[in-house]
């Protein structure tokens, strides 16, 4: 009997012994068995600590805005799997995805394969078959041997380089950013978005020969009034609208997104790059939901997102009480305390659906034992219990910050 697409997720999950087995040669052999050639005419590579989501949907919102056919890859999911995968704007079916992986599994034999490689295989083979002009791959995890790189990009783009993933990635951003640099291709162009990468990344574009077009430096972004703002680099420039995501940062994302398209060398009318600034939108980035209270969703799972979002609550002042619960590699302290002076009570929950990486309150309040006062912390046996008592914390006139990991997100949104 066929199985559904929810019970090939579940067996994915129990076909390798390990959840992240990093390595090209057994996804490698599957890609080579099942024929898969590039997957577009045109790929773009997205890899970075943050930023990669919203990078890839800047990048697909113009492309579009431009008439030309895109697929998108991207991870994790907050609610159904098939987010992961879109052609021409559009989640990809339960039945195509399940196509694509009765014959990866029919090509795997003996090769154990993790759900990510499942997924990413499946992704190549569904985009081949469409005839796009552009697929846009983003990254799972590091870059040098994450299964998204045994395609060749066109153009890849690194978003930013910071702490996140040690155990798999190195103890530090040069170590990192050599990983993620991984991406990159001789001759190939590459975006650095970040105003100062590690020298690790620079040092692996130099030895490719790979053309490093470099934010703040090849291109530029000039603040102008009411939102606005402007994309320039020697003998071009255009002004751009406000993007519908609103942290700031945002404007750095769709630069870079800029700077890719621009670097394929392809006919990219001015409007569509209006549009598609305008248009791009990921749910869980800065989310707003409408209150009493307001509630904010947001995806930071690492210090550096949880920085940035800091910045923005500073900017967008309101009393705020969080909801929290990350995964148990994550650097607990290192994520609340950016935020500490700006949330008044912290409500703990667990995440129940990432195996033995999820935590219960009491063990994420151990781990935030110095960061947080104990009177700040207020454990609850679920998420749902979390959401529930912030927002009667908060009141009318208050505001539910819930953050910490895509799972927390995820809660939030299906109980929204």
């Amino acid at each position: 009997m066929a199985r559904t697409l929810a019970q090939w997720l579940e067996y994915q999950q129990q076909v390798h012994p390990k959840s992240i087995e990093l390595g090209l040669q057994r996804v490698g052999e599957v890609a080579r068995r099942l024929g898969i050639g590039k997957p577009a005419r045109h790929v773009v590579t997205v890899g970075g600590t943050n930023g990669k989501g919203s990078t890839v949907a800047f990048i697909e919102a113009i492309a579009r805005a431009a008439g030309w056919r895109v697929g998108a890859y991207t991870s994790p999911h907050l609610l159904r799997y098939n987010e992961r995968v879109r052609m021409d704007g559009a989640e990809a079916g339960d039945e195509v995805l399940v196509a694509a992986f009765e014959r990866i599994e029919a090509a795997r034999g003996e090769i154990p394969l993790t759900y990510f490689e499942f997924g990413t295989l499946a992704a190549l083979l569904l985009f081949e078959a469409a005839d796009l002009d552009l697929a846009i791959l983003e990254v799972g995890l590091g870059g040098r041997l994450d299964a998204t790189n045994i395609v060749d990009p066109d153009v890849a783009v690194i978003t930013t380089v910071d702490l996140d993933h040690q155990e798999w990635l190195g103890p530090d951003r040069e170590a990192i950013g050599a990983e993620k640099a991984g991406i990159l291709r001789a001759g190939k162009p590459c975006v650095l978005a970040e105003r100062d990468p590690p020298s690790s990344v620079l040092r692996r574009a130099y030895a490719l020969g790979a053309f490093a077009i470099r934010g703040h430096s090849d291109y530029l972004i000039d603040e102008l009034e009411q939102g606005r703002w402007r994309w320039r680099e020697p003998g071009w420039e255009i002004e751009l609208p406000p993007p519908a995501m609103e942290a700031p940062v945002q404007r750095e994302n769709a630069a870079a997104a800029i700077a890719a398209l621009r670097a394929l060398d392809l006919p990219l009318p001015d409007a569509a790059i209006v549009a598609g600034v305008a248009a791009a939108r990921v749910p869980g980035r800065l989310q707003r939901l409408p209150g009493p209270p307001e509630r904010v969703l947001d995806v930071a799972h690492n210090p550096q997102g949880a920085r940035q979002l800091a910045a923005w609550l500073q900017a967008h002042p309101r009393p705020t009480v969080a909801v929290f619960s990350a995964l148990a590699d994550k650097d607990l302290a290192g994520m609340v305390e950016p935020l500490a002076g700006q949330v008044r009570a912290w409500h703990l929950g667990p995440i129940t659906d990432a195996g033995p990486r999820g935590l219960d309150a009491p063990a994420l309040a151990e781990g935030l034992a110095g960061a947080l006062a104990p009177d700040r912390l207020r454990l609850h046996g679920s998420l749902r219990e979390a959401l529930a008592a912030a927002a009667t914390e908060a009141g009318n006139d208050g505001r539910v910050l819930v953050f910490g990991s895509f799972h927390t997100v995820a809660e939030a949104l299906a109980e929204s």
